[in-house]
């Protein structure tokens, strides 16, 4: 996609996350890889008042390229893209249920075996760390080793995609499988799905995708 492409489809997605009730006012923040860039959504610009050309690119080292003022997460950014070649978009939010969970610090454990959709056998959580900080970004990293999603403790969410559409629906299934485990502790203890029966769903998802 050229550049002008991915603005557009950045702001799309951006808008997207507030209709699904993932984000609201000027609250979270996503990116993209565009070519040896970054584009970044801007510091503290509510997403209705959001164009693409008030969207950032950063050069691999964080430095301004074209826009104003990068949002303050943009060291996660920065960094997952970075360690992750094979990810290229980036979406981080304060839903809800996800951030309800982050703020219990609780890894959500297979409850669903929806869960191995993000990766493994559980959605891990991070400590807490301020936002916009180095701290933040080293334990996002640690915490989404060979992970699509992780929770912020005392924060949000994060959720990767080889691109925009992928981060999308990956974002909309943890927070659903958050609401899911959230809904069932009310009830009393749910009952974990066994390491055994999380591989054979992941073989699956392995045979699903080879399908498409």
């Amino acid at each position: 996609m050229t550049e002008q492409q991915l603005r557009k489809q950045l702001l799309d997605t951006s808008r997207r996350m507030v209709e699904l009730g993932l984000n609201r006012g000027s609250s979270g923040n996503a990116s993209v890889r565009c070519g040896d860039n970054i584009l970044i959504t801007p510091s503290a610009l509510p997403v209705a008042e959001m164009t693409a050309q008030d969207l950032v690119l950063l050069a691999a080292d964080g430095k301004v390229i074209t826009g104003g003022k990068p949002s303050s997460e943009w060291f996660f950014h920065r960094d997952i893209l970075a360690a992750r070649s094979e990810i290229n978009a980036v979406l981080h939010m304060h839903s809800p249920f996800a951030t309800t969970m982050a703020c219990l610090r609780r890894n959500v454990p297979a409850v669903h075996y929806m869960v191995a959709m993000a990766g493994g056998s559980d959605i891990r959580c991070t400590p807490y760390s301020v936002f916009g900080e180095q701290e933040l970004s080293d334990h996002a990293l640690e915490a989404l080793h060979g992970r699509m999603a992780c929770l912020l403790g005392n924060h949000g969410m994060i959720a990767l995609g080889r691109d925009l559409d992928e981060a999308l629906s990956i974002a909309g299934e943890v927070e659903f499988l958050c609401e899911i485990y959230w809904r069932t502790l009310q009830a009393g203890e749910p009952h974990i799905l066994t390491s055994q029966q999380m591989h054979d769903v992941q073989e699956k998802f392995v045979s699903y995708k080879r399908r498409d």
